[in-house]
């Protein structure tokens, strides 16, 4: 396997997966528009950065474990499309759920070829 698709191979995932929690993120910060005070704030920032709180840990874990970022970044695809279906249009499903799919894909990949990108 060539070098530069091992590097690929490697990255692409992983920063594909710190990009699309970054766009996640962003969706948290309607919160500021409630007025909710501090407090309901704070609660209400976190509820809206639970989904990119467990992305963030299936990242860290599939840095070395290819093989849950597949698991997690499809279940994530899988959970998404299970709690809004019939309720989004195709572009929501592209790209909220296009992403994580596409992460989970290049993971396993990674993880199949493990032992070539490794050496």
């Amino acid at each position: 396997m060539n070098s530069n698709l091992k590097r690929i191979l490697f990255w692409t995932p992983r920063l594909l997966g710190i990009l699309f929690v970054a766009f996640l993120s962003l969706f948290a910060l309607d919160i500021f528009d409630m007025e909710l005070g501090f407090w309901g704030t704070l609660v209400g920032l976190f509820m809206h950065l639970i989904p990119s709180l467990v992305l963030v840990v299936a990242l860290i874990l599939a840095w070395r474990w290819e093989w849950v970022g597949t698991l997690l970044f499809f279940s994530f695809t899988a959970w998404f499309i299970a709690i809004s279906l019939g309720h989004a249009g195709w572009i929501t499903y592209l790209l909220m759920a296009g992403p994580p799919f596409l992460v989970g894909v290049l993971f396993w990949l990674g993880w199949i070829y493990r032992k070539q990108i490794r050496k």
